[in-house]
């Protein structure tokens, strides 16, 4: 049913999913996964409603954990550890492995204090103001926010306010980040920051994004990982892969009908 193209190339592999099933209570919303994430590469999640993108995502950093009915089988490794594992601490992977939401959640605190706050509950011990700005300046909003650092997040735009989100995902110091449709929520300027963002960031970090927008995994991804639904016999929804290779591959030379079918915008 899934494929993972054999002409993907490796680099050194940060996350991989060894047969991953999800459940929520009996319903299976995940079947079967396989997939390996690239150090300091852009992969992008693609497939209509209800395939299991976000459910995988939040698989990588167990945001999933906080669902009572949620249970995994399988591995989900990060290099070699099993986040799984009964003697992993999730807290310690959310910091690890950062998130940003589809929608900004910026706290009601100053703009400093929204970049501060993680670091400070993990007791960071350097120089916090040089954090704050190294973390504004690598979100790209440092020099729109530089002179109100003490005025309200909730004053920023919502392209600032993304911005910031990122900004605070990084002050965390982490290796892996997390990125659920960032971009569904703001105008085309905004959306073109954080999409040269992204660009910009894969040089230090590793990048996961879910996004419904083709184009936009086109531009920002080097890897593509396409998901479809399939139908049970209760008439639930299950994901699965369906393929997963270079962008380039997936997006002009697919290998399977539905993957050619999805991009080309005959369905979804």
């Amino acid at each position: 049913m899934a494929t993972n193209s054999s002409t993907v190339i490796d680099t050194e592999t940060v996350l991989r999913t060894e047969n991953l099933n999800v459940y929520y209570g009996k319903f299976l919303a995940l079947q079967n996964i396989c997939l390996n994430i690239s150090k300091n590469q852009v992969t992008a999640f693609i497939g209509p409603s209800g395939c299991g993108k976000s459910t995988l995502l939040r698989c990588y950093n167990r945001l999933n954990d906080l669902i009572k009915s949620f249970r995994a089988e399988g591995k989900v490794y990060f290099y070699d550890k099993n986040l799984y594992a009964p003697e992993i601490d999730a807290v310690e992977v959310r910091r690890r492995i950062g998130m940003v939401f589809q929608k900004a959640n910026p706290f009601p605190k100053s703009i400093y204090d929204n970049v501060a706050f993680g670091a400070r509950v993990c007791g960071y011990k350097d120089n916090m103001d040089e954090l704050v700005e190294r973390s504004l300046r690598q979100s790209a909003l440092w020099d729109e926010v530089k002179d109100r650092l003490g005025q309200s997040a909730l004053a920023l735009s919502g392209g600032q306010q993304q911005r910031l989100c990122i900004a605070r995902a990084i002050a965390g110091q982490p290796e892996v980040i997390l990125m659920d449709e960032p971009c569904s929520a703001l105008d085309p300027l905004s959306t073109l920051r954080v999409e040269e963002l992204i660009n910009e960031l894969k040089k230090q970090y590793t990048i996961v994004i879910v996004t419904h927008n083709m184009q936009q995994a086109a531009r920002v991804s080097d890897k593509t990982a396409f998901f479809n639904v399939s139908v049970t016999q209760t008439r639930d929804l299950t994901g699965y892969l369906v393929e997963y290779d270079s962008t380039n591959v997936i997006f002009n030379h697919p290998q399977q009908e539905a993957t050619k079918d999805y991009v080309s915008g005959r369905f979804g």
